[in-house]
């Protein structure tokens, strides 16, 4: 239940190890909106979240059917309907010299959805966000972990959560304030 002006509340974890068995533990009793901040990658912490699977590679490879096709439509294009020319005898749909231009658009297509999709999914640009108000949050991107239970969870109760990252060994909890 959401606790007025409160976004969250905040864990502070020494290690990455510390970090992933407490985001585990908090998965197993049953929150579910939660989030980690790390100064480094952890393979880990996406499974122990519980994050759902992301949807870039889909969007990458729309991106690249999309070059692929707009790239060899464009030659086809070109070269039958709209400039039609026979030179040295060749037929007007050459196919195997429009692989590499077409295979050239899948790359370009490809990766201008890889980046704006990273962009949009990741909900950038991103100027704010309430955890920025945490006491010592700016220690997650030098050498502390912090895990973060935001309010909108069903399981929240902020006695019972501050209790609950208490109990798994954080260094200091602290309230977020919207």
């Amino acid at each position: 239940m959401e606790q007025g002006n409160t976004y969250g509340m905040v864990a502070e974890f020494e290690s990455p190890t510390a970090l992933v068995q407490a985001a585990h533990k908090a998965r197993e009793a049953g929150y579910c909106k939660m989030d980690a901040f790390s100064p480094m990658p952890i393979e880990e912490l996406h499974e122990a979240l519980g994050l759902p699977q992301t949807k870039l590679p889909y969007i990458v490879l729309g991106g690249g059917l999309t070059g692929a096709l707009a790239g060899y439509g464009l030659q086809y294009w070109a070269s039958t309907v709209a400039y039609p020319l026979n030179i040295g005898g060749r037929p007007l749909h050459s196919w195997p010299s429009f692989i590499v231009p077409a295979f050239e658009t899948t790359i370009l297509f490809s990766a201008l959805a890889a980046v704006l999709g990273m962009i949009l999914l990741n909900g950038l640009p991103m100027p704010y966000h309430p955890v920025f108000n945490g006491k010592r949050f700016a220690m997650a991107s030098r050498d502390r972990f912090f895990l973060c239970i935001e309010s909108v969870d069903p399981k929240f109760h902020q006695a019972d959560t501050r209790r609950f990252l208490e109990s798994l060994g954080a260094r200091e909890v602290n309230d977020v304030e919207r």
